[in-house]
């Protein structure tokens, strides 16, 4: 199969992560792979290095540049002609199903990855292209979605070729390295008797740090050790929002803003526990299983597959409310010094559960099937 998947760009977020495993997959089994991108030169390219997955970037310097690199998107699909297009993201599958030619005969899959977003946190635009990819669902071939099903279904996308497909964590570079997680928090100005709530999630509204950081200021109080650490980027708006609410709460120096990291696995390591405080629109957080993965226990709001993720190895609560959450922390904290046991364990249900050999081959399954001419009602039965 010819495959051409398409995400915003390549930095580092659960999204991203999931699509260049996915795709470095695809081509290990011999399958002709390219990804395109709005925005080039993300740090997740260097993951892709010698797999054989092209990356073919449309040229977007800004939000509002786009004429051309819109035009430079279709000529692409024309150039390339694949036998299927995956994107990811609402932004991605709207622009697709409007600009893939239907006369290419190319299948479409929408890869839905956030479900039940409130559209009063976000901008006109963000709001419009998450409608419009209910809108344009009858245009794609087949969805893969699976703890944002019911949403999908509720906000009109076509229930009967819904496909669910679990994502993997790749065990083989995101585990246990004790060196590099110190290094990393030397780097961070921390040490070994410091305790480290970690958090790797962009700046945005769905992840909710305010709720993280009102439980921060709690937990502040009555463990002098403790400091917090978040590792993502977002506007420039909301982040003077969230360090002055972390300066007005006391936080000041037990919050560690860390805009980008390139050895993520390093960063988990840093972590003594971690933690996710989404308020909404979660589908699978890789960042719970990635942090499973390195033998650091979550601690995180029910929101998507997070239960189903953690299982009993975990601790799970409501999303916002930051006594909840503060009081997750510190069950984790004993339950690890009760039982070291339980960063082992933790590794051993994502090997056991989420591998990435089982996501690719259950992929290529249903794109193989798709691109052959299967009826998408019976591909999306199969794999209910």
């Amino acid at each position: 199969m010819k495959i051409l998947f398409f995400i915003r760009d390549l930095g580092v977020g659960g999204s991203q992560r999931q699509l260049a495993v996915l795709a470095a997959g695809l081509a290990r089994r011999g399958h002709d792979v390219a990804v395109i991108v709005l925005y080039a030169d993300g740090a997740l390219e260097a993951l892709l290095g010698g797999s054989g997955v092209r990356v073919l970037s449309i040229g977007k310097s800004s939000r509002w540049h786009a004429l051309a690199p819109l035009a430079r998107l279709r000529r692409l699909f024309l150039s390339e002609r694949p036998d299927l297009v995956y994107a990811f993201l609402p932004t991605q599958t709207t622009l697709a199903a409007l600009l893939l030619p239907p006369r290419l005969e190319t299948k479409l899959v929408f890869g839905l990855r956030a479900g039940g977003v409130q559209l009063d946190q976000y901008d006109a635009l963000n709001a419009l292209t998450y409608r419009s990819e209910a809108w344009l669902s009858r245009r794609a071939d087949l969805a893969n979605a699976r703890a944002v099903r019911t949403d999908a279904i509720r906000r009109g996308l076509p229930a009967d070729r819904i496909a669910v497909i679990m994502n993997g964590i790749d065990a083989d570079a995101m585990r246990a390295d004790a060196e590099a997680g110190r290094a990393v928090r030397a780097a961070w100005g921390l040490t070994d008797n410091h305790f480290v709530i970690g958090c790797a999630a962009r700046l945005d509204p769905m992840k909710d740090h305010a709720n993280l950081l009102q439980a921060a200021a709690s937990f502040a109080r009555g463990n002098s050790d403790a400091r917090f650490v978040c590792v993502g980027d977002g506007p420039t708006a909301y982040r003077l929002q969230l360090t002055t609410l972390a300066d007005s709460l006391g936080l000041a120096g037990r919050v560690m803003w860390v805009r980008d990291i390139g050895d993520m696995k390093a960063a988990y390591n840093a972590f003594d526990i971690a933690t996710l405080s989404s308020a909404f629109g979660e589908g699978f957080p890789n960042m719970v299983g990635e942090a499973m993965a390195c033998g650091v226990p979550v601690a995180a709001t029910d929101v998507g597959d997070v239960r189903l993720i953690t299982g009993e190895l975990g601790e799970v609560v409501p999303p916002k409310n930051a006594d909840l959450l503060c009081a997750a922390w510190r069950r984790l904290r004993q339950r690890l010094a009760q039982d070291p046991g339980l960063r082992n364990d933790a590794r051993d249900r994502i090997v056991a559960n989420y591998s990435v050999d089982t996501m690719v081959r259950r992929t290529e399954e249903t794109l193989s099937q798709l691109t052959a001419g299967r009826p998408a009602r019976e591909i999306a039965r199969e794999f209910a």
